[in-house]
This record gives structure tokens, sequence and C-alpha cells, in this order.
């Protein structure tokens, strides 16, 4: 127990480095760009902009509530709505908390635990979000190319370029192998630790569990063919939604008439940022870099990008802020992730409905 709380505390200075250097940059750059036209920018959006862009933002978590639906097999079945809940409230703690997915998906999967089995449900997270990298990098992939074949580029943002191009061909190749030969690098990594003595009481009741998410996540495929790719085409749609979103932010704020490769373009990149700088909370500072470094190549100027960059907070503030409510009214609380098996033996056997779901013994209050 002293160990868990050990280990959910060393989250709090490491986020706390990291938000701090966030908020320096992101000082910066807002100086960078004036306050004062920051403030024409948002002037010109206005709410009525700032509610379309919400609308077009709802349709972000509603794929991805649907995707994971899509992953139970029988005889297990989730609602929508419980879906929806689940992934707002589990985006919102990987949002506003340091090593987000350490948070988001486990949330996840507690907070339907009263409607599908655990070991279901984690299947299934890990199932969509497979589906979703695996589209995440295709997308981002087709997006640098754009840049590369449409920009005259600085040799040194090429080379960052051509990097990035290689890591999601490199991810995407890998993912291929695995699931084409179904290596089971999971289970075989635990047998072989479990056999030299190395972490043997924490694989002991964990080593049959890997084995069988393993074979979940590699039959599916063959048991629902069909199923796999309209997955991964409605993943495709979250991405889409983004460049919506990302035109119609600069179509309001921006004096240059936007274009959809821009718009495509600087959603790939906020893809690559929120990939790189998950663990900072709410990208704060570097979305304003990233964006208005690109926002400048398109000629839209770094002010535009900064503008884009806080839009989108106020987006995700929004969502977050939905789902942290429903946080709060399930009495969810989540800790450092690292539960016996006992616990989640006694968490399977909770009566359903119950108004607290723990996933540890150290716990914080989604608050």
């Amino acid at each position: 127990m002293i160990r868990q709380k050990l280990a959910a505390r060393k989250f709090a200075p490491t986020g706390l480095v990291f938000a701090a250097l966030g908020l320096l940059l992101f000082v910066y750059f807002v100086k960078k760009a004036g306050v004062a036209e920051i403030m024409r920018g948002i002037e010109r959006l206005g709410g009525a902009g700032l509610l379309l862009l919400l609308v077009v933002s709802s349709v972000r978590p509603i794929v991805r509530a649907l995707c994971w639906r899509r992953c139970f097999e029988e005889p297990h079945r989730l609602r929508f709505r419980d879906a929806l809940r689940a992934y707002l409230a589990g985006d919102a703690l990987g949002t506003v908390m340091p090593g987000g997915i350490v948070f988001s998906e486990p949330a996840k999967a507690a907070f339907i635990r009263d409607r599908v089995p655990l070991g279901a449900a984690i299947s299934s997270i890990a199932l969509e979000n497979l589906f979703y990298s695996l589209s995440v990098a295709l997308f981002v992939f087709s997006g640098m190319v754009a840049v590369l074949l449409s920009f005259s580029l600085a040799k040194e943002l090429k080379i960052v370029i051509l990097a990035t191009l290689g890591g999601m061909a490199v991810f995407v190749l890998v993912a291929y192998i695995l699931l084409r030969r179904q290596w089971r690098f999971l289970s075989g990594a635990a047998k072989f630790l479990h056999a030299r003595g190395i972490g043997s009481h924490f694989l002991e009741t964990r080593r049959e569990r890997i084995s069988e998410l393993e074979d979940r996540i590699y039959g599916f495929r063959e048991r629902h063919p069909g199923r796999a790719l309209r997955i991964l085409l409605l993943e495709f749609c979250f991405h889409l939604a983004g460049v919506v979103e990302v035109y119609l932010t600069l179509h309001f704020i921006s004096p240059v008439r936007p274009t959809w490769l821009a718009a495509f373009v600087l959603e790939s990149v906020n893809r690559v940022i929120n990939v790189v700088f998950k663990f900072v909370p709410l990208r704060v500072g570097v979305d304003e870099a990233g964006t208005g470094l690109f926002t400048d190549i398109l000629k839209f100027g770094t002010g535009i990008g900064v503008m884009v960059a806080i839009i989108r907070k106020a987006r995700v503030l929004f969502w977050a802020g939905v789902g942290m409510i429903l946080l709060i009214r399930r009495g969810l609380r989540v800790s450092a992730l690292a539960g016996s098996r006992t616990e989640e033996n006694r968490a399977e056997r909770a009566a359903p409905g119950r108004s607290g779901i723990n996933l540890d013994r150290s716990s914080i209050k989604a608050e």
C-alpha cells in the first residue's frame, strides 16, 4: 500500500515541472502574438462560432464511443450512452492529468464495471486504442507527406518531418506484422521474466490474463473481418471532424482565406503534438508553439496559430468539464492503478449500482 501511494505521488512533481515549462512557453507565444490581437480573433469567432465548433467537436467522442462499442464481442454488449459517458470521463482525466493514459483508460473500464465484466472492458479498450492508433499513424503520415510536397521548409524542419514519417511507417509496419503473425510478445515477455524470478510475484496472477487479452485482440480480426475494417474507417471520421473544426476556426478568425489543405496539415500537426506531448496537461505551450510554427509556414502568421490553439483549449476544457461532472456524479476514484488481484476480485463482486468504484487502495478523487 505504501509503495502504491509513493508511485501515485511521483506524478505530482513531474506534472508540476511540465506544467510550469508549458506555462512559460504559453506566456511567451501569447506575448509574441499579442494579447490584443488574440482578443480580436476571439471576438471575431464570437459565441455563435464557438457553439458551432463545439457541435462539430462533439463528433469526436461520439465516434470513439461507437468504435469502442463495436470492439465488444458476444455475449457482452455496451449501450452507446454508457460508452459515451465512460469515454468522456476517462478522456477528461487524460486531458487534465499528467501521464494521461495511465488514468484515462482504467477509468473507462471502471466506469462501466457494473455493465460488463472487467476483462471484456479492458480487451475492448485495448482493441479500440489499437484501431485508433493505426488511424492516427496513417493520418499523420499523409499529413506530413502533404507538408513536404506542398511547402518550402527549412532543413531542420524537413529532418523532423522525415523522422516523424519514419516513426509512423515503422509503427504501421510493426502493427501489421504483429497482427498478421500474431506474435505474443506480451505473454512471452511475462513468461520469460517470471521464469527468471523477475517480478514473479506481480506476474504470478497476471500471466494468464495477459495471454487471454492477446487471444481476444488477435482473434478479433479473424472472427469479425468486416467489423474490423468498419471500425478503422469510422476512426477516420474522428480526424475528419478535426479537419472541419480547424477549417471553421480559421474561417472565423483569419483574414487570410483558409484552405482544406491548410486545415488538414494543421490537424495532422495537432495529432503529433497530442501523441508526443501526452504527458503535458492540456498541451499547454507546446500546442501554441507547434501550431504557430505551421500557421507561419502556411502564411497565416504565428499569431493565428496561437489563437487556433487557445480556441482549441476552450473546446477541450468544455468536454473535460463534462467528463469531470460525469466522474463526480459516478463517484469514481482513480489511483496509481497498481491494484492487486484480490482488490480486482473484490471490485468484480461489488454490487451493481454502488456509488463509488475504486481501482486501487491509494486513490485520487476526481474533483
